[in-house]
């Protein structure tokens, strides 16, 4: 049973204030983000400076200075942590203030909130959990297509003038790309609107199938992989509370099973950590992985550029949409065939949401 389209329409409206799940590991960067300089920004409503210590520790903190209440993020990196730029505190990685230039003691309140962070797979992950649940309740999600060793792979960060929602409305919906990426993964618009689509989904987890025989190969992977003629698509979409998982690609036609796990062809491995700034705005964090068969770095380079150009183009329907429905406020909007897995991710984000005061 999907969300009515009043609901859906109120749930997302600029109108109400938004909530996010808590308890949850997001995506707070990219591992190689940080480097020799503090990176801030803001998770969940929360200003964080985000930096990695001498011996490679990643640190999150709150990026507000205690003395005077400048942005960490506007101060520098030494080998015992990250100094204030406006009188020169510093701070270690648990945000004890451990040098005050010019005065020896150091005040027991001199500290700044700390955040519990993990790099797992080069992905930066940090913790938001409830007055209930302060410390992690669980390790982050492991993505082992970074570490496996079958991918090359790269990505980087949008920002989004848009809710998260949208963003998930999206990515678990891949009917659109006949409309919108005709000029990289698109194909044929009648193929992807009327292909065969399975949908599964737990208290956390929803999972969109779709799978295109007979298609011819879009612009992305003619250009990436040596197809023969027409091709059989395929399209697996993991949606988890923090992030999305999209595993996409192609084998000649009538070549590869699709429901073989370990099917050959072409593949192209999206990870996509949607993270709200704010009730309005977003982060998003991207990786694509592929399986060159040669040429590997210039293939990889391809993927990359036509990824960021797909992206380039949902950034623009996104935020148009989301400027729109604040121009028309709370109306209704419909539901059609394609929304099933959609649906399904809001009433989990929904339900999460309800569930801690």
């Amino acid at each position: 049973m999907t969300a009515s389209p009043l609901s859906l329409a109120h749930e997302i409206s600029p109108a109400k204030p938004s909530t996010f799940p808590l308890n949850q590991w997001y995506v707070a960067a990219l591992g190689w983000e940080l480097k020799d300089r503090p990176v801030g920004r803001t998770l969940l409503n929360k200003s964080v400076v985000m930096f990695r210590t001498a011996d490679g520790k990643v640190a999150a903190l709150e990026d507000r200075c205690c003395h005077r209440a400048l942005p960490l993020s506007d101060g520098t990196l030494e080998a015992g942590g990250l100094r204030c730029g406006y009188h020169g505190l510093l701070f270690n990685d648990a945000g004890k203030c451990i040098e005050i230039p010019g005065q020896d003691k150091i005040p027991s309140k001199a500290k700044v909130a700390a955040f519990h962070v993990v790099v797992k797979d080069q992905i930066v992950w940090i913790w938001f959990g409830s007055a209930e649940h302060p410390e992690p309740i669980g390790e982050p999600p492991a993505y082992d297509v970074h570490s496996s060793g079958d991918y090359l792979f790269d990505g980087d960060v949008y920002h989004y003038d848009a809710p998260y929602q949208l963003i998930h409305d999206n990515l678990m919906d891949l009917s659109h790309l006949g409309y919108v990426h005709l000029r990289t993964i698109g194909g044929n618009a009648s193929i992807h609107m009327n292909a065969k689509m399975t949908v599964e989904s737990d208290d956390n987890y929803v999972r969109v199938v779709r799978h295109m025989p007979g298609s011819v190969p879009p612009p992305t992977y003619v250009a990436a992989y040596p197809f023969k003629d027409t091709v059989d698509r395929w399209q697996e979409i993991e949606f988890h509370v923090s992030h999305l998982r999209i595993w996409t690609g192609a084998a000649d036609a009538g070549t590869e099973s699709l429901d073989n796990p370990k099917r050959g062809g072409f593949h192209m491995r999206g990870f996509h950590g949607v993270t709200p700034e704010t009730e309005t705005t977003s982060h998003y964090f991207w990786t694509i992985a592929t399986n060159p068969k040669s040429n590997h770095e210039e293939v990889k380079a391809k993927v990359v550029q036509q990824t960021m150009m797909t992206f380039d183009e949902d950034k623009v329907v996104i935020e148009s949409q989301y400027r729109n429905m604040c121009r028309f406020g709370e109306r209704p909007m419909i539901d059609i065939h394609v929304d099933a897995g959609a649906n399904r991710a809001r009433r989990i984000i929904e339900k999460l949401c309800n569930s801690v005061s």
